[in-house]
């Protein structure tokens, strides 16, 4: 996501992409670092931020249905280092978020599985406004 975004130049030079994630503070090198991410990680383990925006939790059936454990059985076969159990709650959904310079919520998505996603388009555009 963060190479979709940098390659579309912004109006405002404040622009600033972090992934908000409940994984435990001590946790986070370590996820930025599996996931080659190049902008701040940071953490919010008691979900205030999930439950601020009206994040919710999907059903097992939605969350691990088949179209899932294709996607992670394709992504652990890539990576040659295989599936790791669960550490999280991975019936945690979570969302998109574009909070502008002056505080105010300019796009906000809240995801219904783990594969839904917004367009970056949209966000690239909410930017802007």
């Amino acid at each position: 996501m963060q190479e979709q975004l940098s390659q579309e130049p912004s109006t405002d030079d404040s622009t600033v992409v972090a992934l908000v994630t409940f994984t435990d503070p001590d946790n986070l090198a370590r996820h930025q670092e599996q996931l080659g991410l190049g902008f701040p990680v940071l953490s919010d383990p008691d979900r205030e931020f999930y439950r601020l925006f009206g994040f919710g939790r999907g059903s097992v059936r939605r969350v691990w249905g088949l179209k899932t454990i294709k996607r992670y059985l394709q992504l652990g076969l890539q990576s040659m280092k295989g599936l790791r159990v669960p550490t999280e709650d991975t019936l945690q959904l979570g969302g998109d978020v574009v909070i502008g310079p002056d505080g105010r919520i300019r796009f906000l998505y809240r995801s219904e599985g783990p594969d839904d996603r917004p367009l970056i388009q949209d966000m690239v555009i909410a930017t802007r406004s």
